[in-house]
């Protein structure tokens, strides 16, 4: 018999639908051309259809893909990169995770969660960089309730060193209740995430363990549903690719974008697609990693299936991989990023047994930012949006027919010109401004030039139209 939790809360992962769509290996160029004049319509795409892309395996189709992804990101997305600073505020854990040096038996790992003074100096040095958009991580853990959580976000919005400020927290941690939520809601967060880690349920059941919290697959599947329901209307979902089949991965987190755009009327903001990396004590199977190149294939369908999705690229990868799959659809990047605890203020390399995992980018902001200007992007840390109330099904409204880029190009620059006047090398600044005057030229707004102007006289800062 149904329960009415079951019918509230249901399993619309169909694992054996999935597992055949996956295991489809005969490519159809009818049906793969047929699904990208789709996606380039800027139509979802269903998780058939996306099946059909990934089952492509020749060269030239693949190109078609990649084309493709890469026109679809230009329509809609622009040449901007939104970045951001991932934050770790505590490491204690109740959960036995397989993969993760957190895990509660890896007795190895440096535990610690930051005081208030901690948090303080962290927020500052990432300020001091030029950082205005934060993920705070956290584990799971009764230290860690919603009135932590809520706590710690008020505390790193007050944090205020010379013009820094951080101007929007996004919170990466367990699933909560309805009144936690709410709580952390009302303390202002951006994006809440939560990642599904595997979608395939005897995977999941297999990398976490049964007695813990996070052995319970609905409870975790419907933690975004649940955040909805309490007014966030801004989450984010992913997979950890490398545990199970990463085609079965890329439909399950099709399949969670369309629950909850049928459900909410609005997908999820952000897409995540990390792959399995070395931790203390844990090194992934050769045999279970995704190649590069089927990553980058995963990458452009992903952009194909959900046009107006933002998607996640961490630094998780190395440079390298990460110049790579920018082009194929990815909207925000992390730079500059340690992951120990307290890492922003400690010198030298970083060490796995302070990290969850191995991170593989680990230049510098300043460095990234001027990568980015020298190929062709725009490194954005605009924010504007979240604070005038465009999420949810309202950003929809705006993204949908494209209008978004008459406000997301012209505040990228000026975040832009915020951080070439504050904090970039005298290198990047140049770039900077090169880029930036080339940018501005093609701008219709009349009042982008008076705020522009503002900034580069030094008067004023965090102006958006």
């Amino acid at each position: 018999m149904t329960t009415a939790a079951e019918i509230k809360y249901p399993d619309f992962i169909d694992g054996e639908l999935l597992s055949r769509l996956a295991g489809k290996g005969r490519e159809d160029p009818g049906r793969v051309r047929a699904a990208i004049g789709r996606a380039l319509e800027k139509e979802p795409l269903t998780v058939e259809e996306t099946a059909g892309l990934l089952a492509a395996d020749s060269e030239d189709l693949l190109e078609e893909i990649f084309a493709a992804a890469r026109q679809l990101k230009r329509d809609v997305y622009g040449n901007r990169i939104v970045i951001f600073a991932p934050l770790y505020i505590g490491n204690l854990c109740v959960n036995d995770c397989v993969y993760c040096a957190f895990r509660r038996t890896q007795e190895a790992t440096l535990r610690r969660t930051l005081s208030e003074a901690e948090l303080r100096r962290q927020v500052e040095a990432l300020e001091d960089a030029g950082h205005k958009r934060l993920i705070l991580v956290f584990g799971e853990h009764p230290d860690y309730p919603p009135e932590f959580i809520a706590r710690t976000v008020r505390a790193t919005y007050s944090v205020k060193k010379g013009r820094g400020a951080i101007r929007r927290v996004n919170i990466n941690a367990a699933p909560l209740d309805h009144d936690g939520y709410r709580m952390v809601k009302e303390a202002g967060i951006g994006t809440y995430q939560i990642f599904q880690e595997s979608y395939h349920r005897p995977t999941y059941q297999a990398v976490h363990p049964a007695g813990t919290r996070k052995a319970d697959y609905l409870y975790r599947l419907h933690g975004l549903t649940r955040a909805w329901e309490a007014g966030c209307d801004d989450v984010g979902i992913g997979a950890l690719f490398g545990l199970c089949d990463w085609k079965f991965e890329v439909l399950g987190l099709v399949s969670h974008g369309r629950f909850l755009a049928e459900r909410f009327g609005c997908g999820p903001h952000t897409i995540s697609f990390p792959r399995l990396r070395p931790a203390q004590g844990f090194n992934p199977e050769p045999g279970r990693l995704v190649s590069d190149r089927d990553f980058k294939k995963l990458v452009a369908v992903l952009r194909l299936a959900v046009p107006y999705t933002g998607m996640i690229l961490t630094a998780r990868e190395p440079a390298a991989i990460r110049r790579a799959v920018m082009e194929f659809g990815v909207s925000q990047i992390d730079a500059g990023t340690r992951i120990e605890l307290a890492g922003y203020t400690r010198k030298g390399p970083q060490e796995l047994k302070r990290e969850q995992f191995e991170i593989g980018d680990t230049r510098s902001l300043d460095e990234i930012v001027g990568e980015l200007l020298q190929t062709g992007y725009i490194p954005s840390f605009c924010t504007a949006c979240y604070r005038l109330g465009r999420t949810g099904v309202q950003f929809m409204e705006y993204a949908v027919p494209g209008f978004i880029r008459n406000f997301c190009t012209p505040n990228a620059l000026l975040t832009l010109a915020e951080y070439l006047e504050d904090y970039a090398s005298e290198e990047t600044r140049r770039a900077g401004w090169r880029v930036l005057e080339r940018e501005a030229a093609g701008l219709a707004d009349p009042r982008f030039a008076g705020r522009l102007d503002r900034i580069r006289s030094g008067k004023e800062r965090d102006l958006y139209l």
